[in-house]
């Protein structure tokens, strides 16, 4: 090619490679044996030139590349990289990684319960621990010159998302910021946020995946194809929902024609029948092991099967297992048991025994395990270990995984596409289901990645081609003002700088550009109401004014009928109030208009009736018997006029309202003693409106009023009402634009008020108590704040502490209001009772300040249900006795019991360091730290 090139473009061209070779990018690409692709490149060279960039492209695709070229830049320039997760997991995961390439020296890791190396340039973290160290004002921070956060979609998490803007805005300018993201559909927004907030920003979108992705339904024993190429006749094709699997619905939705054949007029044959049948048994959901087989068999293993429950997910492994399928070989089983052997060295064999290591070992062998969060840790990173090492092929995994570890495989199974969102069972959304199918494909190693979803009875084809075909994952911000926020805002920048820094989160950057098109709606609404007022223009007058007094006119009327009707409304109901059993009344309208007898006067308002289950918020509803033997209860809806006893009756005590017999005999006494007696008609009150002042000055003033004469003033009162109709619509609008504007910095206002009320902010200056704050991070960081300063906790042992401050970190996954949490006596229960009080005073004051829960602020109630667990845990008892005591996995308890951990230790930094509290805090760290809890999570 060089050879047909003039000397003046081959002299272009050398200079150009060798322009290229004086880039850090050069050395970077030989330190693969792959090249990149085009986005890394771009997104790579926007780094070197010095701006920031947010990267978004679909799992797997490689963007974490981009985040190692930041680490690269920053070890050739003497600089630092933070390179931060949203988990544990996947920081370890990276750390591993980053250690093989630069050497251990080189690298740290930071999280919530390890520091390796913390002084190292490069240090892997969770975005936490970054966040805690801009508000501590940490020296690791000097030298600082790039931060990467990997998965950066998760500032639409609601509970953790806010970390991620804290970050954002919080850094300092000089320091490069490297986002990495799934593919998200406002990717130009979130870039246009960081480029306001951060400066120049890049946006590289990649779309492409780098393996391609097939989807298919397994129904039965045949696996269809999910889409059809049709030929465009330009060469190019356009997908179509495959007809056999619409048919196969169609089929499957059709009733049975079992019986009369229409066509013949006679009965079908048995042959026919058969047939049919033949043809319905051929959509079924086939099980787990059969679908594994048929993956095993097709060549699709590895594979991950996605399964919305944890049991599920454990019955899965069980049932592959009962099913006696084998997906390793000898070698394998022997390689598979070395390696977990070796990682499980240090869990003593008591312990191993209640984790179920022998059940769980013999999956693995077989090439079989599940995945979910209620699993020990170190069991979770052995399986993902085997599975990268293609010694474990078919894994049952929650959701989670999807966001977590670098973990592909060939295919993805979806049992079903619906799932419990913690309310409700709902459909997942198609940015799910993109996450989730997103595994599919490794990357150098398969040609392509298949996603199978299994056939259910109901399913839609068109609808799951809409979720293959939809790349719709916006990212939404949930950062919302917590009080530790605040309080570390205002010691750093003072309330007004705090304001504007909160101003420019990501949160209030949406809400400010969802307020451009109610903008844009008011100015059209303005043009309207201008050229509405030329249409009720009167040459006899101020017609505006004429169509005020007429709408005042019209609002005082409709005033004065509602207060009329109200009136009558008590009156009614004072009459029903003065009935009595035996009284022989005539119900004036609704269905049992007509005489009746009234067997139970009902009950007066307010009060609960116990055999009705309702509350009477409308008045007395009294039971009768009418005169056509049926016994109601009526409503005050029956008696719009008041109702008075006509005669009165006696009523047999052995009247039994259920009995027929009963019903028609006390009927048929009601209208001999009654049935000739005529109720005296209600004579209709004289309107309030004929005697109002009011009433009759406006109207007075309309006459007089010269546009009163004018002959179009019926036309110029249309126009009227439809200008004020447009002036309100328009006034709606500008309140939910008020509503819209500056709502963070309204919730910090209100957060700041709370604060100085409660003595931990004053103006600008922020108290010892606030200070204190300061170090609490957390849901309950007010409520820690409060028991420390109430001396809740003072002369409580270690375990005692450890029970308290679960209360702060535990949350049941699923309410259980029912059944009262077990408590550890004495001190403890105490303490846990004066917190709970204290919380309710929180709560009031939230409500004072109008500080929401609803919307993310706010305290929630302190949840004792780990309470016990954690007081016997950290009192030295056996894992098999505590794990069976609070009905918890294993995987459950060392989580709690690590983010227990973490609050102890903040307690324990926050508390006087000489004090009782601090020094319990220690000791229960002790404690808690031990068996399960205590293993490693970095090899």
């Amino acid at each position: 090619m060089t050879e047909d090139m003039s000397p003046a473009e081959r002299y272009a061209a050398a200079k150009l490679r060798a322009a290229e070779q004086a880039t850090a990018l050069a050395p970077f690409r030989e330190m693969y044996d792959f090249g990149l692709d085009p986005f890394q490149i771009e997104a790579c060279q926007a780094l070197e030139a010095g701006k920031g960039v947010l990267v978004a492209a679909p799992t797997g695709s490689g963007k974490t590349i981009v985040g190692e070229f930041a680490v690269h830049l920053a070890l050739a320039q003497g600089r630092k990289c933070f390179y931060t997760t949203p988990i544990k997991a996947l920081s370890n995961q990276k750390y591993l990684d980053l250690v093989k390439r630069y050497g251990p020296e080189k690298v740290g890791l930071l999280t919530g319960d390890n520091s390796v190396n913390s002084e190292a340039p490069v240090i892997v973290m969770t975005t936490e621990v970054l966040r805690n160290m801009l508000y501590s004002g940490s020296q690791s921070l000097r030298g600082l010159g790039y931060v990467v956060m990997d998965e950066v979609h998760y500032l639409s998490d609601r509970f953790r998302g806010a970390v991620w803007e804290e970050v954002i805005i919080h850094l300092p300018e000089s320091v490069t910021l490297v986002s990495l993201s799934a593919t998200v559909s406002n990717a130009e927004e979130f870039g246009d946020w960081l480029d306001t907030v951060r400066g120049d920003t890049e946006v590289i979108v990649a779309e492409h995946r780098p393996v391609p992705l097939w989807q298919h339904v397994l129904a039965g024993r045949r696996m269809y194809d999910l889409f059809e190429e049709r030929d465009g006749g330009q060469g190019g094709g356009r997908r179509e929902v495959n007809p056999d699997l619409e048919r196969l619905a169609r089929m499957e939705n059709s009733r049975p024609t079992f019986g009369r054949d229409k066509r013949r007029g006679r009965t079908m044959r048995e042959a026919d029948r058969e047939r049919e049948r033949r043809q319905r048994a051929r959509i079924w959901t086939p099980s787990r092991p059969e679908v594994i087989d048929r993956l095993d068999s097709e060549g699709l293993l590895p594979a991950i099967t996605f399964i919305f429950s944890r049991a599920g997910c454990e019955a899965a492994v069980q049932q592959c297992l009962h099913s006696g399928l084998r997906l390793n070989d000898t070698e394998a089983r022997e390689r598979v048991r070395r390696i977990v052997e070796a990682r499980t060295a240090g869990i003593p064999d008591d312990d191993l025994h209640v984790l179920g290591y022998f059940e769980w070992l013999e999956g693995l062998e077989r090439g079989i395990a599940a995945h979910h969060a209620g699993m020990l840790p170190t069991f979770k990173e052995v399986v993902e270990e085997l599975f990268v090492q293609g010694l474990v092929k078919a894994v049952f995994a929650t959701e989670t995984l999807a966001l977590g570890i670098n973990m592909p495989a060939r295919s993805v199974v979806l049992e079903k596409l619906v799932k419990w969102n913690g309310e409700q069972h709902a459909d997942i959304t198609p940015g799910e289901y993109t996450q989730l199918t997103g595994r599919a494909g490794r990357r150098g190693i398969d040609i392509e990645g298949h996603a199978v979803v299994l056939w259910q009875r109901g399913m839609n084809p068109g609808a799951l081609a809409g979720l293959a075909g939809t790349r719709t994952y916006p990212l939404r911000s949930s950062f919302k003002p917590s009080y530790n926020m605040a309080v570390n805002l205002v010691s750093q920048f003072g309330r007004h700088r705090s304001r504007e820094l909160l101003e420019m989160s990501f949160a209030q950057f949406q809400a400010d550009k969802s307020v451009v098109g109610i903008s844009r709606q008011v100015q059209k609404n303005e043009e309207g109401l201008a050229g509405y007022r030329g249409s009720m223009t009167c040459h006899l007058g101020d017609f505006e004014e004429y169509s005020r007094l007429r709408r005042e006119l019209k609002d005082r009327e409709t005033e004065l009928a509602k207060q009329g009707a109200v009136q009558r409304r008590v009156a009614a109901a004072a009459a029903l109030e003065k009935l009595k059993p035996g009284d022989v009344i005539h119900v004036p309208t609704g269905k049992y208009a007509g005489l009746a007898l009234v067997l139970d006067p009902g009950m007066p308002s307010g009060r609960t009736d116990r055999h009705r289950g309702f509350e009477m918020q409308d008045g007395p509803r009294p039971l009768v018997l009418t005169a056509e033997r049926q016994v109601k209860r009526l409503a005050s809806i029956d008696f719009p006029v008041p109702v008075t006893a006509l005669d009165r009756m006696r009523i047999p005590r052995s009247f039994n309202a259920r009995s027929p017999q009963s019903r028609r005999d006390l009927a048929s006494a009601l209208r001999t003693k009654a049935g000739h007696l005529v109720p005296s008609r209600h004579r209709k009150p004289r309107s309030a409106a004929a005697d109002d002042r009011e009433i009759a000055r406006l109207r007075t003033e309309l006459r007089a009023h010269p546009c009163h004469g004018c002959d179009e003033r019926e036309d110029h009162a249309r126009w009227a009402e439809r200008y004020q109709r447009l002036l309100r619509d328009t006034r709606q609008l500008e309140r939910r634009i008020e509503g819209r504007t500056n709502t963070i910095a309204r919730t910090f206002d209100r957060i700041c008020a709370l604060l100085t009320e409660l003595d931990y902010l004053e103006g600008d200056t922020v108290t010892e108590e606030g200070k204190r704050l300061a170090r609490l991070y957390g849901e309950l960081d007010l409520l820690a704040s409060e028991c420390l300063r109430d001396g809740v906790w003072e002369g409580l042992g270690p375990a005692e502490l450890a029970a308290c401050a679960s209360a702060l970190v535990y949350e049941a996954r699923q309410a259980d209001d029912a059944v009262a949490p077990k408590l550890p006596a004495g001190k403890a229960r105490d303490a846990l009772g004066e917190m709970v009080r204290i919380w309710g005073r929180l709560d009031a004051l939230e409500e004072d300040h109008k500080i929401n829960q609803a919307e993310g602020v706010g305290q929630r109630e302190p949840d004792l249900g780990f309470a016990w667990a954690a007081y016997r845990w950290a009192s030295g008892f056996g894992l098999d006795e505590v794990l069976r005591e609070a009905e918890m996995p294993a995987g459950d308890f060392v989580r709690w019991c690590k983010q227990l951990i973490d609050i102890l230790g903040q307690i324990a930094a926050a508390a006087p360091a000489d004090g009782t509290v601090a020094r319990a805090a220690r000791k229960a760290v002790d404690g808690v730290l031990r068996g399960v809890v205590a293993y490693s999570s970095v090899g």
